[in-house]
């Protein structure tokens, strides 16, 4: 539920000086979170908002759970200008430009995580690196085939009954093959797995933020894996 609030009762958001994973509250439900779970806005260059999604950019800052229907709602109502106290313009196409820029992050760590040798690709090294319990995710191009997609899914299955907290690994259709030639390049995979280590683990991270704000429907074996939900 969505609720109106006072943008001008939040608590201010002087500069990104706090690295202690302190809550903050969200513009448009005012619900407390924590950082990881919110994205941090400021204005820009000539009063435009944008978003600070590294939690780095001087200034008064503000905050909006990372959801696209909440930055949306943000930009209609014009809740930014009354947070950040300025006199400020939130393009119609906010939601969209964090969205790239979300896609952007996690394609940007899985590249760090592949030279880390924390992410691998390939049907066969995917499916081995399940089955030997040594993915944390996996990942598939949303136009994968649904034949890849089985064998692997049916290895997540499998290793959920043997894993000590008997969870599935999970699983991730976050671009198009087109999408992550863009964004990947020579990198661009069909399936691919992160491995442990911190580089695995901020891909995952990474990945479950954008699935979040998408408000894709999570990827399930019991199912096969088809296309997210928008």
């Amino acid at each position: 539920m969505i609720v109106e609030i006072d943008a001008d009762s939040l608590p201010a958001d002087t500069g990104p000086k706090d690295r202690n994973g302190n809550s903050r509250t969200c513009i448009v439900t005012r619900e407390s979170g924590s950082p990881e779970e919110m994205i941090r806005f400021v204005a820009g260059p000539g009063g435009i908002v944008v978003a600070d999604l590294k939690r780095q950019l001087p200034g008064r800052g503000c905050w909006v759970r990372a959801e696209r229907q909440l930055v949306e709602k943000a930009v209609a109502k014009k809740l930014f200008a009354r947070a950040l106290r300025a006199e400020v313009k939130a393009d119609a196409g906010l939601a969209d430009e964090v969205e790239r820029l979300l896609a952007e992050q996690l394609a940007g760590m899985m590249n760090l995580a592949r030279k880390a040798g924390q992410f691998i690709s390939g049907a066969t090294k995917t499916e081995q690196a399940v089955r030997g319990l040594a993915a944390l995710a996996v990942f598939h191009a949303i136009d994968a085939a649904a034949d890849g997609v089985r064998k692997i899914d049916q290895a997540r299955k499998a290793m959920s009954f043997v894993s000590e907290d008997e969870t599935e690994i999970p699983a991730f259709r976050p671009f198009t093959g087109t999408e992550m030639e863009g964004l990947l390049g020579s990198n661009a995979f069909i399936h691919a797995a992160a491995l442990a280590g911190q580089a695995g683990e901020g891909v995952v991270k990474r990945a479950i933020m954008l699935e979040k704000y998408r408000g894709s429907v999570p990827v399930r074996a019991e199912g096969g894996a088809g296309k997210p939900q928008q």
